[in-house]
């Protein structure tokens, strides 16, 4: 274990004496001032309401059908009882079908917010890179959430490196 960590801060070492160059930028702050961005987040927002009042509505149209049964079921007869429930089950699953399909992983919304934003996000990302080339930058680190590398020079990756020391094959 203490030759594994030797190895490792050695090629750390190596790897940090190439004084490689660097920026930091914040992504949100960058698409924060896209007008298209902001155009995008305003569309999006403008579905996921209209599309939580759908739910909405629903929601109160079922909560209405569990008032009347629990109001009737007293006087129902055991197969209209069963009816009325089985009407009830089968409205809770559409709500929640209908719920993952609006807000669900890759749901309806996901699937604006690929279409709307991604293609703004990939202008950046580009930008970044072309940035990186021009001025010869080995990373970019993005503060926005947290650091994240968001770019580095394919040939500083020492992954194949590492994996030979460790005995590993690709």
């Amino acid at each position: 274990m203490k030759k594994l960590l030797f190895i490792a801060c050695i090629c750390f070492a190596a790897v940090a004496a190439n004084a490689q160059r660097y920026a930091i930028l914040d992504t949100k702050f960058i698409l924060d001032k896209l007008p298209e961005y902001k155009e995008a987040q305003k569309q999006l927002d403008q579905f996921s309401t209209a599309w939580q009042k759908e739910l909405d509505g629903l929601q109160n149209n079922l909560d209405k059908m569990y008032r009347d049964f629990d109001a009737e079921q007293v006087m129902l007869s055991d197969d209209l009882k069963k009816k009325r429930e089985d009407e009830l089950f089968n409205k809770e699953k559409e709500l929640r079908d209908l719920q993952r399909k609006r807000f669900g992983f890759e749901g309806d919304l996901f699937k604006k917010r690929q279409e709307l934003i991604k293609p703004i996000q990939d202008k950046v990302y580009n930008a970044v890179q072309k940035l990186a080339v021009e001025k010869g930058y080995d990373f970019i680190l993005d503060k926005s959430e947290g650091i994240t590398v968001i770019f580095a020079d394919p040939k500083l990756d020492r992954s194949e490196d590492i994996l030979k020391m460790l005995g590993a094959s690709k």
